[in-house]
């Protein structure tokens, strides 16, 4: 389950991360933050997906076994 978890975590906090990003580069009011905004937004997604994908892939193996 530790790789699955980890498979998977490396595919969807890339897309948080992604998401996060794009969040702060559409708020008009975080534009002049820019540079120092956008790190924290893709570390804080990238962690996000950590739980995320423990869930998804204790899900996807309890359905398998």
């Amino acid at each position: 389950m530790t790789r699955l978890a980890a498979l998977l975590w490396i595919m969807g906090g890339t897309v948080l991360a992604g998401v996060a990003v794009l969040v702060v580069l559409m708020m008009p009011s975080l534009q002049g933050q820019a540079l120092r905004v956008i790190p924290i937004a893709a570390l804080i997604g990238y962690a996000v997906g950590i739980p995320l994908a423990v869930a998804a892939a204790r899900a996807i193996t309890h359905k398998a076994g």
